[in-house]
């Protein structure tokens, strides 16, 4: 993961990393949930070092592990709802999925107000961003992963 031998791994290197020393090709398709982890990983340490709030440290790449395992699995969940495949959830693709998201551990009473909720930036679409901080709060879990 760390071609420079320097400690630090940029994005384009843990991107590299899933792709060339994992050899997962399918998850290195699965950018934003690749980008949400570094985003959660980076910084945690709080280093002294001028480059570490912008790249994953030597001291954070387990936590890095752990989040990109986490948002596979979200990314996951939320192409299960994207229908259309257009990397946005409709109101449509989210009152479909309610028998999948009762599946994962929530039945949610009204789908159209939760819809709202999850929508942060009023859009009136929700991104995979708005779903994983949702889906994170209320401890969706797929029940056919193996944890």
């Amino acid at each position: 993961f760390d071609p420079n031998s320097n400690g630090y791994l940029s994005l384009a290197e843990v991107d590299k990393g899933i792709r060339d020393v994992l050899e997962l090709e399918e998850l290195f398709d699965c950018k934003p949930a690749i980008m949400r982890a570094f985003q959660a990983a980076k910084g945690v340490h709080n280093s002294k070092s001028t480059l570490g709030p912008d790249f994953i440290e030597r001291i954070e790449f387990r936590l890095l592990l752990v989040y990109l395992r986490q948002y596979f699995e979200l990314y996951q969940m939320f192409d299960e709802v994207d229908s259309s495949d257009d990397r946005r959830v409709s109101l449509d693709e989210f009152l479909a999925a309610q028998d999948k998201i009762k599946s994962w551990g929530l039945d949610i009473a009204d789908p159209e107000a939760e819809f709202q909720i999850i929508d942060a930036n009023g859009g009136g679409m929700v991104l995979f961003i708005e779903f994983a901080d949702w889906a994170i709060k209320k401890n969706l879990d797929l029940e056919d992963d193996d944890d």
